[in-house]
């Protein structure tokens, strides 16, 4: 585990960078990174949930590669087993991993339409940050367009 120190606006804020590294039950080595922050406002949990979910949905998480287990993730992140017992939970109430007794945990088949929604809501919270920052810059909605379309034509 590493831990980088930055000083910003006189202020010290501590990330935790942790590379898991965990065995799959076919015998392939994998690797899974989170990394934690306790300086910002998102919960650890929820740091957790959201790097899990973004790994699956990139496909570097694939269906039904193990998870560590839950009082592992603890023990590598030096956290409590609480705080990642909600993470999974928020996973599996999602659809995103599966939780079989005396197993463990597992990423789930995902439905195609699941990762859709999951990418539009990624997709519409960006362009309302763009929206945003053109309002607060005076950029009008034709400007806009026209770097969405130069942007979309690459």
């Amino acid at each position: 585990m590493g831990i980088f120190y930055g000083y910003i606006d006189n202020c010290v804020y501590c990330v935790y960078t942790v590379n898991i590294e965990y065995v799959q039950f076919d015998d392939k080595e994998r690797f899974m990174e989170i990394y934690l922050s306790n300086s910002g406002q998102e919960p650890i949990y929820a740091q957790i949930t959201r790097q899990i979910k973004e790994q699956i949905l990139s496909g570097k998480l694939q269906a039904g590669d193990a998870l560590p287990s839950i009082r592992l993730l603890a023990k590598e992140l030096r956290i409590s087993v609480i705080t990642t017992k909600r993470a999974y939970e928020d996973l599996e109430s999602a659809g995103f991993i599966l939780t079989q007794p005396g197993r463990g945990s597992f990423v789930a088949a995902q439905n195609p339409a699941l990762v859709r929604e999951e990418h539009l809501k990624k997709v519409e919270s960006s362009l309302q940050d763009a929206v945003d920052a053109a309002r607060l810059g005076s950029i009008g909605y034709d400007e806009v367009c026209e770097m969405l379309r130069l942007l979309w034509e690459g």
